[in-house]
């Protein structure tokens, strides 16, 4: 069988796309090959907040591949690199949770591309603590204050700055999607990262009151909530070490359990070009009644 022939039995199309099926305009989802018309993404600009690593970059990536106008908000002081072969790719340095820089990177969004018709609000930070060190009280592993105010910081604050400066705009316009970044820890807890989940958590109902509030204005707010993802780069020493020390086990026992086969239904970990792949059907006409709810990207795992 041909590559062509290969590439038109993998196509999938509805009764109403008439578009011929062409090598030029292919794009891999979930294994299979779609025409990027499919997604009605092309030209779309997009904003994801902490896309310079991890998640939010495979994200990013994602979207430029379906041809969209993609801005990645972060803090890195240089910006990333990415294929842009099919879309555009502008970066702003930005701290969420500043309603300041929040504001004007939304500005120089509009100035860049005219509009912003999708926010991807994946900015957010986990610091491993544990609300009672037996072994060394008030220790450098025990919740203060201090990690507690910044992760709210990021994690709600943030989101919040973010989804009502570009709200105001999707409003405005009566169209346009809002992606939540949450986590399955937001729905079952997790040792040693009590603050990080209960902000999940948290995003979790703001997506929900807040699509009770902006769906009547034609505004979709959808979350994600990825599960355990494959250990590529995602997590510092740092992090690792803390983590691991919450749980009593060493860093390698922490990084060994990334990979073991029995932890999901699906005997693996989660890719992030799959937490990618959720956001860009969520933002796409394909999902056009998918509203209120945050989709658990997690193999199985996560119950809820």
């Amino acid at each position: 069988m041909g590559d062509k022939k290969l590439f038109s039995y993998r196509c999938i199309f509805t009764a109403s796309d008439q578009t011929e099926c062409s090598m030029k305009n292919k794009h891999l989802i979930g294994g299979f090959f779609m025409n990027e018309s499919w997604l009605g993404l092309e030209g779309k600009t997009v904003i994801v907040t902490g896309g310079a690593s991890g998640i939010g970059k495979a994200v990013a990536q994602e979207f430029l591949n379906v041809g969209c106008n993609v801005v990645v908000s972060d803090m890195a002081p240089e910006a990333p690199e990415f294929d842009t072969a099919a879309g555009k790719f502008h970066y702003v340095k930005t701290d969420v949770t500043s309603a300041e820089d929040v504001d004007a990177m939304v500005k120089e969004v509009v100035d860049t591309f005219g509009t912003v018709d999708v926010l991807v609000n994946n900015a957010g930070i986990n610091i491993p603590r544990l609300l009672v060190d037996p072994k060394e009280p008030k220790g450098q592993y025990e919740l203060d204050e201090a990690v507690w105010d910044k992760v709210c910081s990021v994690n709600l604050k943030g989101v919040f700055f973010c989804a009502q400066t570009v709200g105001r705009i999707l409003v405005e316009k009566g169209e346009g999607v809002i992606i939540n970044m949450s986590s399955e820890s937001g729905l079952e807890g997790s040792e040693g990262q009590s603050v990080y989940a209960a902000t999940k958590n948290a995003v979790n109902s703001l997506t929900r009151s807040w699509a009770k509030e902006l769906g009547k204005q034609g505004v979709r707010v959808v979350g994600v909530a990825p599960g355990i993802m494959e250990a590529t780069g995602l997590r510092t020493l740092a992090y690792e070490s803390a983590l691991a020390y919450t749980r009593g086990i060493t860093v390698d026992d922490l990084r060994a359990g990334y990979s073991k086969t029995s932890t999901t239904p699906l005997g693996r970990s989660g890719k992030l070009s799959e937490v990618a792949d959720m956001c860009v059907y969520l933002a796409s006409q394909r999902s056009s009644y998918v509203h209120g709810v945050t989709i658990n990207v997690a193999g199985g795992k996560t119950r809820g």
